[in-house]
């Protein structure tokens, strides 16, 4: 079984920094989310519903 590449730089990751290959690239990765620089795109409705959700 091959080891997975970092997330960041390519270089194989190792088991203590899992999926990165160190406490740097770890650190580069928290950056970026932290800035803004990585989103997880939304749709929001144009309008809000009045209407109430009915459990299933």
């Amino acid at each position: 079984m091959s080891t997975p590449a970092c997330a960041i730089c390519g270089k194989p990751a190792t088991p203590e920094y899992r999926p990165f290959c160190s406490r740097r690239c770890a650190d580069v990765d928290l950056q970026r989310w932290l800035s803004g620089r990585y989103a997880v795109p939304a749709v929001e409705s144009e309008e809000p519903s009045d209407e109430v959700p009915q459990p299933d």
